[in-house]
């Protein structure tokens, strides 16, 4: 079976995916926190995203299979970017997005799932975990309404 056909809830368990502890709803699996940085294989697919939220420290993406995955950043300063993680690289994916600390995150699947990995040096805190209040980032980016309340924070469990 090649990559292509597996579907989420075998790539869930080929790679023993676990809920994210914070409710932002990726499933991840962590595969280093030496203390000075982190590292993670996330699954997002179908009903499951990455609700907004916004970290105190550099996060850096790495796109492995799958779908792409569309991403929405909101900047403080009111900048709105949507990068896509992919293979399509004619079309303006990008393999690797490195995401500033404070900007505001969210994404979702185009597709049944989309493999990425996530680094972190200083490593992921709990700490410095903030989930998104839907309607002061509305009343923040107004052009970007939709997409905010299409990433917008819930429960994620997966069964």
């Amino acid at each position: 079976m090649t990559t292509p056909d597996l579907t989420f809830d075998q790539m869930f368990k080929l790679f023993g995916m676990r809920p994210q502890e914070d409710g932002e709803g990726t499933f991840i699996r962590q595969n280093l926190n030496d203390g000075k940085s982190t590292a993670i294989v996330a699954l997002v697919g179908g009903e499951h995203y990455s609700a907004l939220h916004r970290l105190d420290s550099t996060e850096v993406y790495h796109f492995y299979a799958g779908a792409p995955r569309r991403m929405l950043l909101l900047y403080p300063d009111g900048r709105i970017e949507e990068p896509v993680l992919g293979h399509d690289f004619a079309a303006g994916h990008v393999p690797q997005l490195v995401i500033p600390a404070g900007v505001w995150q969210g994404s979702r699947s185009d597709g049944p799932w989309s493999l990425t990995g996530c680094t972190m040096a200083p490593g992921y805190r709990s700490e410095g975990f903030e989930l998104a209040d839907v309607e002061a980032l509305i009343a923040q980016y107004p052009a970007a309404e939709k997409r905010i309340r299409d990433l917008a924070p819930q429960s994620h469990a997966h069964g």
